[in-house]
Order: structure tokens, then sequence, then C-alpha cells
């Protein structure tokens, strides 16, 4: 891929493999797994493809069909979608939260993980039912937020879990 290419700042291209428009780029590549072709939609900015498919052979059943307006408008929806999906997960790996009942009062303790390249590490908070911060410990990124965990440290005052 040429640097105009991946020029976020280029004009827009509506050519049969190559389409950029509305911060996403389509290509039409020869599939290198068999004979086909692939069409791989990149957004501006991002050096990886966030989405790689099949794509359909032309009438001749040796060249690719070519791009057109209602297939880039398919592929930018499913490719953020798919990008969506990821945040999603992501955020689901990276923030928890659990509701304990200690001494007749719901305490919510939420583990938010910082996944820093050289220190990773994680915030334990606790909360009462109106949002109010009771306490926050600073934990390893392997620590395990479960019923169980949450409950021992309210039940401890909030001491730093081992």
């Amino acid at each position: 891929m040429t640097d105009s290419e991946l020029d976020p700042s280029a004009e827009a291209v509506h050519e049969d493999r190559l389409w950029r428009d509305d911060g996403w780029t389509a290509r039409v590549i020869k599939n290198e797994d068999d004979d086909g072709w692939a069409v791989e939609m990149i957004k501006d900015g991002e050096a990886e493809p966030a989405l790689v498919g099949p794509w359909t052979m032309g009438r001749d059943k040796k060249n690719p069909k070519p791009l057109d307006a209602a297939a880039f408008r398919t592929l930018v929806k499913t490719a953020s979608e798919v990008l969506r999906r990821h945040e999603q997960q992501r955020h689901a790996m990276l923030h928890k939260n659990i509701t304990v009942n200690v001494r007749g009062e719901d305490v919510t303790v939420t583990l938010d993980i910082v996944p820093d390249e050289d220190d990773p590490y994680a915030d334990l908070k606790a909360f009462d039912p109106f949002g109010a911060q009771l306490a926050q410990a600073r934990v390893s990124a392997g620590f395990k937020l479960s019923h169980a965990s949450a409950q021992a440290w309210v039940e401890g005052d909030f001491q730093r879990p081992g």
C-alpha cells in the first residue's frame, strides 16, 4: 500500500478496486489462501485492517467484482461493528464491578485495570449506594475480583489485599 493510499487527508477515491471515503479505505486484494479475491477495510490513521473478508468474483470468473457505493457502505458498517465489538470486549476485560452486602449495606466494588506496558496495575475501589467512594487501593493487574474477594476486602475494612 502506498503512502497516498494511507493518507487520511487524501481526496475521496472511487475506483473498481480502491474506495476511500468517510474515514475508511476499502481495497480489493488477491486472496493469498486461494485463487479468489478479498477486501480489506482500513480506518484512516490505522496501520492494520479492521476487517478482511472474501470478495466476489466478477462475471468473467477471473477478476474481482468492482467496488460500488452500496458495497462500500455495507463494508463500512460491518468494519465499524467489528471495531465496536472489540472495544466492548476490551472494556469488559479491563473494568469489572461487583456489589456485595456487608452489615446490611450494599457496597459496589470496582476493578479498573491499567494496561501500562512497563508497570500494569489495577485500581480497586469501593462505593456506597449513593456513589460516594469509600476506599481505593492499588493492586496487581492480575488481581481477581470475585464476590468472595470483594466481600473480604469490605469486611476487612478495606485493608490492601495481599
